[in-house]
């Protein structure tokens, strides 16, 4: 496995990120599962597998803002169909330091391998974990380059109280690692405000294709 990928990101926890100078970094992919583009200030880092002078052809062709490139609509496609891939959306990548104790949440863990959000969190992470509070769920699993990932799901009837913000810093308390990585919609106004009011804090966008 390649890891190149999860020291860059390693980095970018810190807050040190890759030189805004406009180029583009193309590395492989960390894993079989993994590819796609994470677009940082004025530096992009596209991972993988497709022969890197192609990305920087398919990257040359496109029109409009270089500093954009990578995350342009032709580019992406062009690299959709070279790979076999698709993608969903263009997340919003955020990132959180640990923090100590358990979170003051109470929550029940789900640990039904069938329950349909950890079914549906396997197709992108591993080794998910659910747990689940009155009115909302939270997940962990290991993402791209065995980053600890958080998703947090509220129910429409209890919105507007605080809960997202709270299971979203309920994470952060309950990650193995230092820091926990979580990706939002840059429309879903919502969810963005929720983890960074629960101290989530932007670093890069970015674009995941998924095999299949």
């Amino acid at each position: 496995m390649n890891d190149e990928v999860a020291r860059i990101l390693a980095a970018a926890a810190r807050g040190e990120f890759p030189p805004p100078d406009g180029t583009t970094t193309v590395v492989p992919q960390p894993g079989t599962r993994d590819a796609g583009v994470l677009a940082f200030t004025a530096h992009s880092v596209v991972f993988t597998d497709a022969d890197p002078e192609w990305v920087r052809a398919a990257l040359a062709a496109t029109s409009g803002d270089p500093l954009a490139a990578s995350m342009n609509p032709g580019f992406l496609m062009a690299l959709m169909t070279r790979t076999g891939r698709h993608m969903n959306t263009i997340d919003l990548l955020t990132v959180a330091d640990a923090l100590p104790g358990p979170p003051p949440l109470e929550l029940r863990e789900i640990v039904d391998p069938d329950h349909p959000r950890v079914a549906r969190a396997l197709k992108f992470r591993d080794e998910v974990r659910v747990w689940a509070a009155d009115g909302g769920l939270v997940v962990l699993g290991r993402g791209v380059a065995g980053r600890w990932e958080a998703a947090v799901e509220v129910d429409e009837e209890v919105r507007h109280r605080g809960l997202g913000r709270a299971l979203a810093a309920a994470a952060r308390h309950l990650t193995p690692d230092s820091v926990v990585w979580a990706q939002q919609s840059p429309g879903n106004a919502r969810s963005v405000r929720a983890f960074q009011a629960a101290g989530y804090r932007p670093v890069a966008s970015e674009a995941l294709l998924v095999a299949g």
